[in-house]
């Protein structure tokens, strides 16, 4: 009897010792990416022609405040966050007032990722950039009835893209104060019209909690060799475009691509390819008249040339630079060069999904939404 007390005794003390153990694992490993709480305000930095501040913007004053929860990425096998310096991924909630009734006081939600860069072993200063991309809402946008002056956006909700950077003080282990510069494009890529889009310059000022205030610094070290591998793309896109402001018929579009692409470092990948659009305005007699129905009204095509930007083993920014070798400008293909951003994420596997603005000439043309394969990835 006593000698059963006593196993069960020591295996009760093996378990106790072994929850301490895998706790103390679990406390440790939670600690690597520390939870960040960020509150930032900002002002000022309307960007428009001297038509549009006579109307949308007049006697318009910019305010604005950020809410981002994000966590520092200390601890991943993906070796893409060491190398963008431990950043910060996370979510954001922004609010905002032009102080007049005629652009409204949009908000919106969020993803964004923040990098340090600069010496990241000084103990008081550091400096960081970030990326954010999101959906806004609660905009007036324009009806020729009672909004007639918002010439600048035509959709109550729009895409928000957000780009900062700034230096911040590190006051103590939890606490940082920060000050920077911001830039804010809205845009529905032409979906509701009138879209000029509207941008923002403003100045920033924040502070920043770290409940946990142990940083890491990245250890580049172990840091593997980019890929030699040339890798093939595949990507179809759609979206819907309003071409006429007196039209409120609003048209589909879509996009068949291939692309080859290359690393040219751990962070960048170079290529070319071949872009194909369908406009379904090409068979409307009100856009394209006596050419309405024919194929060569719905088709357009041309090179380009691809360039990603590569933040995570599953995560990139998309780019491309095109000719048309044949458009139609009533379908809104209004110069020869046309240019694409956006993101795409690797949901399983080879197989990405997307969301990027295509545009000439500073003029967004439609948003499109993208599913994609790549080849020998």
């Amino acid at each position: 009897m006593k000698k059963t007390q006593y196993i069960i005794g020591i295996a009760l003390l093996w378990a106790t010792r072994s929850a301490a153990q895998t706790d103390t694992l679990q406390t440790a490993k939670s600690a690597k990416n520390p939870l960040i709480i960020e509150l930032e305000v900002e002002n000022g930095g309307i960007i428009a022609s001297k038509e549009v501040k006579e109307t949308a913007f007049q006697h318009a004053y910019y305010n604005g405040v950020n809410l981002k929860v994000g966590w520092k990425i200390q601890h991943s096998d993906d070796q893409y966050f060491t190398l963008y310096n431990n950043p910060i991924y996370g979510v954001g909630l922004y609010s905002s007032t032009f102080n007049t009734d005629i652009i409204g006081s949009p908000y919106a939600l969020y993803g964004f990722m923040q990098s340090p860069f600069g010496n990241l072993e000084n103990k008081r200063w550091g400096f960081d950039y970030r990326i954010g991309l999101g959906i806004s809402g609660n905009f007036r946008p324009y009806n020729e009835e009672t909004n007639p002056l918002n010439v600048v956006i035509g959709a109550r909700n729009n895409v928000f893209i957000d780009l900062g950077i700034r230096a911040q003080y590190k006051l103590n282990a939890n606490w940082r104060a920060g000050a920077g510069l911001a830039f804010h494009h809205f845009s529905n890529g032409a979906m509701r019209l009138p879209n000029k889009g509207v941008n923002l310059v403003p100045i920033t000022a924040s502070i920043t909690y770290q409940p946990n205030g142990e940083n890491v610094l990245p250890d580049k070290s172990k840091i593997e060799p980019y890929s030699d591998n040339i890798h093939y793309h595949v990507n179809y896109g759609m979206g819907w475009k309003q071409l006429e402001r007196d039209i409120d018929h609003r048209f589909l579009k879509m996009t068949m691509s291939a692309y080859a692409s290359k690393h040219v470092s751990h962070k960048w990948r170079m290529g070319a390819g071949f872009d194909l659009f369908y406009s379904e305005s090409g068979n409307s007699d009100q856009i394209a008249g006596d050419k309405s129905g024919q194929l060569s009204a719905k088709l357009s095509y041309g090179p380009s040339y691809y360039l990603a930007h590569v933040l995570t083993r599953n995560l990139i920014l998309n780019g491309n630079v095109g000719y048309y070798l044949h458009k139609q400008y009533f379908n809104g293909e209004i110069t020869r060069i046309f240019l694409r951003a956006g993101a795409r994420y690797y949901v399983y596997e080879n197989i990405n999904a997307g969301v990027s603005i295509k545009a000439h000439k500073g003029k967004a043309d439609f948003i499109e939404w993208t599913v994609g394969y790549t080849f020998n990835r």
